[in-house]
């Protein structure tokens, strides 16, 4: 599962985040920070701020389910 989280979140505060949020087990945590993109805003360069991506790997069985449809 794919999260956007805060640029100083730490592995182990993604990992207790997640569990007790979504009531799941997580097995790890991978983090890589997300460099923003040089764009034009009209006539002014600019630039997208920076963000951090989480992959988190959930235990065998364990599921979220962000739709709700209660499958």
């Amino acid at each position: 599962v794919v999260f956007e989280v805060l640029t100083d979140a730490t592995k182990n505060e993604i990992k207790t985040a997640v569990e007790s949020l979504f009531e799941v087990s997580v097995e790890g945590v991978q983090v890589i920070n997300v460099r923003g993109k040089i764009k034009r805003f009209g006539k002014t360069p600019g630039k997208r701020t920076n963000w951090k991506k989480a992959y988190v790997r959930l235990a065998e069985g364990d599921d979220i389910d962000f739709l709700g449809s209660g499958a």
